[in-house]
Order: C-alpha cells, then sequence, then structure tokens
C-alpha cells in the first residue's frame, strides 16, 4: 500500500505537467514571442530603408538642383522615421504604433515623389550608382512587405489565442498580462493609385 501511494505521488506531477502542456498553456508565450520576432523583422527592414536613403538623395543631388523640396522632404521624412522611439512596447500601445506606422507611411510618400520626380532626367535613370540605390530600395520595399506580412500573421494567430475560448481561460488563468498585439492598417488613401504627373 505504500509503494502504491509513492508511485501515485511520484506520477501525479508528471500527470499534471503532461495535462498543463496538452492544454495550451505555453501556447500564449510561444505565440507572443513569434510575433516579438516577426516585428522585430520589420524594424530591421524599415532600418534598411533608412540607411539607404541618404546614398539615394546624395546622388539625385547631383544631378536634380530643382528637385531640393522634394529631396527636403525625403531627408526630413527619414528623420522622423528614425527618431520615432520603437521598442517591444510598441506593439501593444496603440498611440505609439500609430505613431510609428504614420512617420513610416511618410517616409514612404516622400521617397515615392522622389522616384517620380527622377523621371524627368534621363541621365540619372541610366547612372550606375541610382540604378543600383534603386534596386536595393524596391528590394528593400518588398523585404519590409513580407516583414509586415509575417508580422501580421503573426499577431493574429496571437490575438485570436487570446480571445478565443478556451484558450481565453487559459491565458487568464496563467498569463493575466497577456495583451492584444497592435497591427498594421492601410495608409489613408491607400486605395487610390498614386497619379504620376509630368
Amino acid at each position: 500500500m505504500l509503494m502504491l501511494s509513492r508511485l501515485r505521488a511520484a506520477l501525479l506531477p508528471l500527470l499534471l505537467a503532461a495535462t498543463l502542456s496538452a492544454c495550451g498553456v505555453n501556447n500564449v508565450p510561444t505565440l507572443e514571442e513569434r510575433a516579438r520576432s516577426a516585428w522585430a523583422e520589420v524594424q530591421n527592414q524599415y532600418q534598411r530603408r533608412a540607411d539607404l536613403i541618404p546614398n539615394l538623395v546624395e546622388t539625385v543631388k547631383g544631378y536634380a538642383q530643382q528637385e531640393r523640396d522634394v529631396l527636403r522632404e525625403v531627408t526630413e521624412a527619414r528623420a522622423r522615421a528614425t527618431q520615432t522611439r520603437v521598442d517591444a512596447s510598441t506593439i501593444t500601445d496603440p498611440a505609439r504604433f500609430k505613431e510609428f506606422q504614420d512617420a513610416q507611411n511618410q517616409l514612404s510618400g516622400a521617397l515615392g515623389r522622389l522616384l517620380v520626380s527622377v523621371e524627368r532626367y534621363p541621365e540619372l535613370k541610366s547612372n550606375a550608382n541610382f540604378l543600383a540605390l534603386q534596386a536595393q530600395l524596391e528590394g528593400t520595399e518588398n523585404r519590409i512587405a513580407v516583414a509586415r506580412r509575417d508580422y501580421i500573421q503573426s499577431v493574429q494567430a496571437y490575438n485570436t489565442e487570446l480571445r478565443t475560448i478556451p484558450n481565453r481561460w487559459v491565458a487568464a488563468i496563467f498569463h493575466p498580462d497577456a495583451k492584444p498585439l497592435e497591427n498594421f492598417s492601410a495608409a489613408p488613401g491607400a486605395e487610390r493609385a498614386p497619379q504620376v504627373k509630368f
């Protein structure tokens, strides 16, 4: 009888651990870490774009003296985008997330205007440095889109975990400080194609 009670006492913690792991108690932190990792990749790609911009602006400056306003806009938008402080807490703070997203949207718009203005300078469009920078910028914009998509998917999985039953109950018991994460939304006017005027 004593042997049976010792066996039960030894098996009870193992059974409890197996039951808890099977009920999804680790899903919330796992999905949160996945979303935070995806957010870090979004920040990485935006930083890559910000790093390319000074070289692009300097290359265009040499050819397009009359485009000073556009170049100034790009430089100022880059400064605003890089001054917007973001960290892991940004994805749970709607105001800071919107501030970050607005700064990045302004930079995207300024870059778009710069690239449209370049169309007026055939010799610049054929410059090897400009072409290389433009290709890197286009590649970076694609990487940003992929990183944002991955982040959006990670946030969807995490937020769904927090809001659906029985996961909601598990999160309330074992992860009471877990909050839904913020997500990207389209920039105002994104539903309309940009107009190009020469």
